[in-house]
């Protein structure tokens, strides 16, 4: 990790700094509210030391995706991140335009300014290499009013987009303590795990998950995989169950002829390392049932698992050493249909062992089920969570590293 600088490296006092953090939280559909901030607290110890260390701090972040339901203003994110600092956070409503400058410009030692949604001019869709993105619109315009650059943004590091990784060759750049957190507990953790090592995987995304699972088998990060959530379906569909066309509909999207087979091959390859569900649990006249994988198919879409699977899960979860869950079980947003979640997440608790969550809709899950606190330690990244776990390199950290090598001390 000292292949790249970090807050100790350099003197900020009077300095302007950018930092880029992570700070995309889950919000209400109707309402467009924060369900959960967890997010902005983890940037807070980030942020209040740039504070203590007299820079003029401007924040950029993003929000959901542009032309996205969840692309909104950041002036709710400003208004959190100020109760949990206790302290001024200054927001505009613009990245790169007048207002913007004007307030960049005035900031004095100490203050802090968060900018808008920096996906307004920041495509999630472009990705390109460090020269490219150093000459982005966004990087030409910001970089020359700062002195540094940090990154916090542990959550989209395994992006390459300009708000990103298109500063480090124009400004010397550091990592914050929140990435520095990530990397260092995530390595502690998986590098050697402690055995039997159980990951449970579910979540609503599963294209990318039989690479997954082959690498963390194949490598033994793993010894079991767990399949629930949508990728569970999935998976009983590719092992020959009749869903259903109520719940293959949800999965037809992501699912491609290239992800059936190689979820097929991953199947044959690793067998009972691999476990299902056995039953799964449906809305039937307003109440839960769990219907057996077979009776399947049904009329209703599966939400969760069953209630034997999740019994089974348990067991198997509660005699590991190493547990991780990147994913719900079910539709936690339905009190019934977060059962899964809830059980599989006590019993990871119950093992007394290393047990890990990762990405926002679990740590979502977890502290509304007041376990959070109870985790050996709860990952912000998803996605990047994910690229960690399969040895890919995180576009952020090189970038980071790169910037070392050309702004030595």
């Amino acid at each position: 990790m000292r292949q790249f600088y970090t807050l100790s490296d350099f003197d900020f006092r009077d300095k302007r700094v950018l930092l880029r953090v992570d700070i995309n939280c889950p919000l209400e559909k109707d309402g467009l509210k924060i369900l959960n901030d967890s997010r902005i607290r983890r940037v807070v110890p980030t942020v209040r030391e740039l504070i203590g260390k007299k820079a003029k701090l401007v924040i950029i972040a993003h929000q959901g995706r542009k032309n996205h339901w969840d692309f909104i203003p950041l002036n709710q994110h400003a208004e959190r991140l100020s109760k949990n600092l206790n302290y001024p956070v200054k927001y505009v409503d613009d990245v790169l335009g007048d207002k913007a400058k004007k307030e960049i410009m005035s900031l004095k030692s100490g203050e802090v300014l968060l900018l808008g949604n920096v996906r307004e001019i920041d495509s999630e869709a472009i990705e390109a290499d460090m020269e490219v993105h150093a000459d982005s619109e966004v990087v030409t315009a910001l970089a020359p009013m700062f002195d540094y650059f940090v990154c916090d943004a542990f959550g989209a590091s395994h992006r390459s987009q300009s708000s990103l990784v298109g500063f480090q060759s124009r400004l010397p750049s550091a990592s914050g303590r929140l990435m520095m957190k990530e990397l260092f507990a995530l390595s502690a953790i998986f590098d050697e795990p402690r055995r039997p090592s159980v990951f449970i995987l579910g979540g609503a995304k599963f294209g990318d998950i039989s690479s997954m699972i082959d690498h963390v088998l194949s490598t033994m990060t793993a010894d079991t995989v767990i399949l629930t959530g949508l990728a569970g379906n999935a998976f009983l569909y590719a092992r020959g169950v009749d869903i259903g066309e109520a719940s293959f509909k949800i999965l037809e999207k992501e699912l491609t002829d290239e992800n059936l087979e190689m979820a097929k091959a991953v199947l044959n390859t690793y067998g009972h390392r691999i476990l299902l569900p056995v039953d799964v649990a449906v809305e039937r006249n307003g109440k839960r049932v769990s219907v057996n994988v077979g009776d399947m198919p049904t009329e209703e879409p599966a939400l969760d698992i069953g209630d034997d699977s999740a019994e089974k899960f348990r067991k198997v979860i509660e005699s590991s050493r190493t547990s991780f869950m990147s994913g719900p079980a079910g539709m936690i947003e339905k009190e019934d249909f977060a059962i899964g979640t809830h059980v599989l997440m006590k019993a990871m608790i119950d093992s007394k062992g290393q047990s890990v969550i990762g990405g926002g809709h679990t740590g979502a899950a977890a502290e509304r089920f007041n376990l959070s606190d109870s985790f050996a330690y709860t990952s912000t990244g998803g996605g990047a969570l994910e690229s960690f776990l399969m040895g890919r390199p995180l576009p952020v950290v090189e970038a980071l590293k790169y910037s070392k090598e050309k702004f030595p001390k």
